[in-house]
């Protein structure tokens, strides 16, 4: 008895301490989680909070009963997604505009940066790169704007350049098979340049010493960049390719939208216009929310499994 007495009092002593440590931690860096808590704030509000209405997927949603009241319907609006005559099209589309945007949108950062840090002088590196992060700051609207003004068959600037070398222009943006290119390249030189600034970051921490012992080796510069280089940014790499990943069915609905008319909708159309037309357009709230729930759990599975084989294959992952 005396036994589990004093084991009982030990815990409650353990767990007492636990709590007294836990409170000098944060009042002893009460700065710190001050600082820190405008965004905990943030996240909370505007992530976790609307969580509760997502309810409305499994509900046949009505605003004058209100989230609580409204029917229980189960997975019918799923089902109802999943059986459509579109659904093996939206998902084409946009596993299609995603990894083509992947294959050729992540590695460009990647040279760029490598380029970038070859780069001896400085005015014409600073230049160069003012140039390439500049697009970054064009908001959707306006690139878009720029796009079909570029791109229009009477007047744009891109087509008479075609015409000018004597080629037969294509119709960019009313043919559906350039649709995906003209999307991606466009999305391409907006954000290369402004990606390339992480890696940038990573290779700064590589070590002087490693280039001048290859230099003393007889190593060249392309060696040097594969060898000492490269490898330095690879956990940096992985990071990125995970969330890259992890958001594959991510596509926004912001430029397509701007791009899309009723001629390349036959490859324009994504999860996310889908959404947008089915929520706002047409008042079908709990099934909008369904089909984005529906991407949110696949998006999830996909960074969840991608950080499952790179922690298990090179030990480079956010967890």
């Amino acid at each position: 008895m005396k036994a589990s007495q004093e084991v009982a009092l030990r815990t409650q002593l353990g767990t007492t301490n636990r709590k007294t440590s836990w409170r000098r931690k944060i009042l002893h860096n009460w700065e710190l989680y001050l600082f820190i808590a405008p965004c905990m704030l943030y996240f909370i509000i505007f992530n976790y909070v609307p969580m509760y209405g997502v309810q409305i997927a499994f509900k046949n949603f009505l605003p004058v009963k209100g989230i609580a009241g409204s029917d229980w319907v189960g997975f019918d609006h799923f089902e109802r997604f999943f059986h459509s005559y579109y659904f093996w099209d939206l998902l084409w589309n946009t596993f299609s505009i995603s990894l083509y945007e992947l294959a050729i949108g992540f590695p460009l950062p990647i040279l760029l940066a490598l380029a970038f840090n070859e780069i001896k002088n400085g005015l014409f590196k600073r230049s160069v790169q003012t140039v390439t992060y500049a697009p970054h700051f064009i908001s959707i609207v306006v690139m878009a704007g720029m796009i079909i003004t570029f791109l229009s068959p009477s007047s744009g600037i891109l087509i008479r350049m075609i015409e000018w070398v004597g080629l037969q222009p294509a119709s960019f943006l009313e043919d559906p098979r350039w649709f995906k290119t003209v999307y991606v390249l466009s999305g391409v030189w907006q954000s290369a340049g402004w990606g390339t600034i992480i890696y940038l970051a990573a290779l700064s921490a590589v070590d002087p010493q490693l280039h001048e012992a290859a230099i003393v080796d007889g190593a060249s510069r392309l060696k040097r960049v594969l060898h000492i280089n490269i490898p330095t940014i690879i956990p940096t790499i992985a990071i990125l390719l995970i969330l890259n990943v992890g958001n594959i069915l991510g596509v926004g609905y912001e430029k397509i939208l701007l791009l899309q008319n009723s001629l390349n909708i036959e490859s324009s159309d994504v999860i996310s216009t889908f959404v947008y037309r089915s929520g706002l357009l047409s008042n079908q709230l709990s099934f909008s929310t369904a089909v984005g729930l529906f991407n949110s759990v696949v998006n999830a599975i996909l960074l969840l499994t991608v950080n499952r084989i790179a922690k298990k294959t090179s030990d480079n992952s956010l967890w």
